[in-house]
C-alpha cells in the first residue's frame, strides 16, 4: 500500500498502544498523541522517522485545531483518525461526583467530538478518510457501578452513527469499535475509583468492583488481535458502522437485542396508542 498516515490519540498503553505497534508494522505511518514529552520521546524511538509523537490533552480542546494543522503540515495528511483516548469512572450514579462526570465526558465524549471536528475539514478537502472511535460493548450495553462510563460511550456510539451518515457523501467512514472485555489497565491504572458515601449500595456494588479489580490483566480479549481486526477494516471499502471486538461484546449486545425485542413486543400496543387518530 502507498503510505498512509493514522493518528491515534492515546497510545502510551491499552489499545492505543497495540495499536500504533501493528500499524507500524503493517507499514502505516503512525502520529500518536502523548500527555508527557519523556512519552512522546519513548514512543518516537520504537520505529524513528515512521512514529511521531505529539504531547496533547484531549481536553485541552483549544489547542487541537493547531495540533492537527501542524501535523497535516509537517508529517503528512491524516487519512486515519483514531479516537481511542478515554478511561472509565467506576461508582454508582448517586455517589458519583458532578465534577468526574463531567470530566468522564469532556475526554470520552468531547475530546474525542474536538479532534474529529479538527480532522474533518482536511478529510471532507481531500474527499477521502477514515474515523475510528472507540466505544465500548459499554456503550451498547449497561452495566451496574460504571453508570456514567456506559452514557460517555453511549453518547459516542450515537455521534459516530450521525456523524457517518453525515459525511459519507464525502468518502468518510466511521465506525464505531465496540470492544469486551480486553488484556489492558482500563479497569486498573486506567480506571478512577469514586470514594464510597452511600452504604445502601454495599451489598450491591462492593462484589462488582471487587470482581473488575480482580479480572484487570486476565481478561481473555487479546490487544494485539484488536488491533489487527482495526487494521483490517481500514481495507474495506465499504466499512460496518459498528464493529464488536470479542466473544463476550458479542454475546452481551446479542442478548441485550433480544431483550429489547421482547419488550418492545410486550409493550407494542400500548406504544403504538399514542397518535391523535
Amino acid at each position: 500500500m502507498a503510505i498512509k498516515t493514522i493518528l491515534i490519540t492515546g497510545v502510551s498503553s491499552g489499545f492505543g498502544r497495540a495499536l500504533a505497534r501493528q500499524a507500524l508494522a503493517a507499514g502505516y505511518r503512525v502520529v500518536g498523541t502523548v500527555r508527557s514529552e519523556e512519552a512522546a520521546t519513548a514512543f518516537e524511538k520504537e520505529s524513528p522517522g515512521q512514529a511521531f509523537a505529539r504531547v496533547l490533552d484531549v481536553m485541552e480542546t483549544e489547542r487541537i485545531s493547531s495540533v492537527i494543522d501542524g501535523i497535516e503540515s509537517e508529517i503528512g495528511a491524516i487519512d486515519v483518525l483514531v479516537n481511542n483516548a478515554g478511561y472509565g469512572l467506576e461508582a454508582p450514579i448517586e455517589e458519583s461526583p458532578m465534577d468526574e462526570i463531567r470530566r468522564q465526558f469532556e475526554v470520552n465524549v468531547f475530546g474525542a467530538i474536538a479532534v474529529a471536528k479538527a480532522v474533518l475539514p482536511h478529510m471532507r478537502r481531500r474527499r477521502t478518510g477514515r474515523i475510528l472511535n472507540v466505544t465500548s460493548m459499554g456503550g451498547l450495553v449497561t452495566f451496574p457501578g460504571v453508570g456514567v462510563y456506559n452514557a460517555s460511550k453511549f453518547a459516542l456510539e450515537g455521534i459516530s452513527e450521525a456523524l457517518g451518515k453525515e459525511v459519507k457523501e464525502f468518502g468518510i467512514f466511521v465506525t464505531a469499535i465496540e470492544p469486551g472485555m480486553f488484556r489492558t489497565d482500563w479497569a486498573g491504572r486506567s480506571m478512577t475509583r469514586a470514594p464510597r458515601t452511600i452504604p445502601d449500595y454495599d451489598a450491591s456494588f462492593a462484589p462488582s468492583r471487587q470482581t473488575r479489580e480482580q479480572r484487570s490483566g486476565k481478561q481473555n480479549g487479546d490487544p494485539v488481535k484488536a488491533a489487527d481486526a482495526m487494521l483490517r477494516i481500514l481495507a474495506e471499502p465499504n466499512p460496518p458502522a459498528h464493529l464488536l471486538l470479542g466473544p463476550d461484546a458479542v454475546k452481551a449486545v446479542t442478548d441485550k437485542l433480544t431483550s429489547l425485542q421482547a419488550e418492545i413486543e410486550t409493550w407494542r400496543s400500548l406504544s403504538e396508542s399514542t397518535n391523535l387518530a
